[in-house]
């Protein structure tokens, strides 16, 4: 169904109807409940507060013994915030820290070079994300600093991070 003919069957829908519609949606789907949820109660800190633990338990596990150290966790939470439209610098907040904790994760294990390729891209993202939003004054000494992490341990790819870096220029 095109959004032409939703718009032309939700105007045709009497007050009643449609308010049953949007509950039974409601109830039925588990992503419209967490997104009216959202929308009138967002506790933003405290979703990122979880994002950052589950990220954190990637690394450094809590009660398993080896770590997993999956990109593709932080990104899911990442991708899930801007489809709900958290604040960005909440986002900014995130994508900092999900390379923040892998830095500190490097230094203790031997990872492998897709390790640094994901990293890359995440860095990648974090710069894009924070130079559209306009959020640069706020989180350039972390960038730089998260930068200069990957040339001073002599991550792979430095080349690559330099030229994400140059999108801020």
């Amino acid at each position: 169904m095109s959004k032409r003919a939703l718009k032309k069957y939700v105007t045709e829908l009497k007050k009643r109807e449609l308010e049953e519609q949007l509950l039974d949606l409601y109830t039925r789907f588990p992503v419209v409940k967490e997104y009216y949820d959202f929308i009138f109660n967002p506790k933003e800190d405290k979703m990122v507060q979880e994002a950052k633990a589950k990220i954190s338990n990637e690394y450094f596990p809590l009660k398993r013994k080896r770590p997993k150290a999956r990109r593709s966790v932080a990104q899911k939470y990442i991708k899930h915030f801007m489809k709900l439209g958290v604040e960005p610098h909440l986002i900014a907040e995130v994508m900092l820290f999900n390379l923040e904790i892998a830095q500190t994760f490097s230094l203790e294990r031997n990872v492998p070079e897709s390790f640094f390729k994901s990293m890359l891209n995440s860095f990648t993202e974090m710069v894009q994300f924070i130079s559209l939003n306009g959020l640069l004054p706020n989180y350039k000494e972390r960038i730089v600093k998260v930068y200069n992490f990957t040339q001073d341990n002599h991550w792979s790819f430095q080349e690559g991070f330099s030229r994400a870096l140059d999108i801020l220029d």
